[in-house]
């Protein structure tokens, strides 16, 4: 059996519900991961509709970051992690002033054809420095379930920057390279969205079946498919 994990900045659900259900319908996927995702206070009602929209269910959230899962799959532990951005001042002097608005990061286990393997979900800040800050916070959930695991998200930052190079130096496997940009969706011009593996597994980015009308209009990202094999490890 392989697992197909859907990743997908969904602009705080304020787009055209509708194409974004056709999306994600077409995508059939296990478990979406999404970013900018209704987890305020006060949005439950608005969460419900989104993932009976989608055909999912709701099971955690930290931070704007969410899990939903498909019929028949049952994660075994959340773990959340808030996420706090230092924020750098140049002039007169350099030195850290403040914190950015804390991000965080959510992550589940679960059991596929006997494989245990976690996944993680980011949304990491604009400040290049504060990245930098988030990531090895976000590496810690990651290794903290003692599995392998894939990271997805939205790093906000292109390839070669210091947040991609990190992940590399970590050993993550980059299944996008090839995948062209994700933002925006109208005219992609930056891939800014990342799907990271763990060298215990192997996978690939699948085609997005759905029609580039309806992926203009869902949301400002392009989304990233990914087929997990977890019974046939990179290495």
């Amino acid at each position: 059996m392989s697992l197909r994990v859907l990743s997908y900045n969904v602009h705080r659900y304020g787009d055209d519900h509708e194409a974004l259900a056709r999306v994600v319908r077409a995508c059939a996927p296990h478990v979406a991961m999404l970013q900018e995702a209704p987890t305020w206070l006060g949005t439950r009602r608005t969460r419900q509709v989104m993932a009976d929209s989608l055909g999912l269910r709701y099971v955690g959230w930290s931070s704007r970051n969410a899990i939903l899962v498909a019929e028949g799959i049952e994660l075994k532990e959340l773990r959340r992690r808030r996420v706090w951005r230092p924020f750098f001042r140049r002039y007169p002097r350099p030195r850290m002033i403040a914190t950015q608005l804390p991000g965080g990061t959510i992550g589940a286990s679960l059991t596929v054809e006997g494989v245990d393997l976690a996944l993680v979900v980011c949304h990491l800040g604009l400040q290049k420095r504060g990245r930098q800050h988030e990531i090895e916070q976000i590496l810690t959930l990651c290794k903290s379930f003692g599995l392998p695991y894939l990271l997805a998200g939205d790093l906000n930052e292109v390839p070669d920057e210091p947040v991609w190079r990190r992940l590399a130096a970590e050993g993550l496997t980059d299944l996008g390279s090839d995948a062209g940009p994700t933002f925006n969706s109208s005219t992609p011009d930056r891939r800014i969205d990342a799907a990271q593996l763990s060298p215990q597994l192997t996978g690939r980015l699948l085609p997005i079946p759905a029609a580039p009308a309806d992926l203009a209009a869902a949301t400002d990202h392009l989304p990233l498919l990914i087929e997990l094999k977890p019974g046939t490890p990179v290495r």
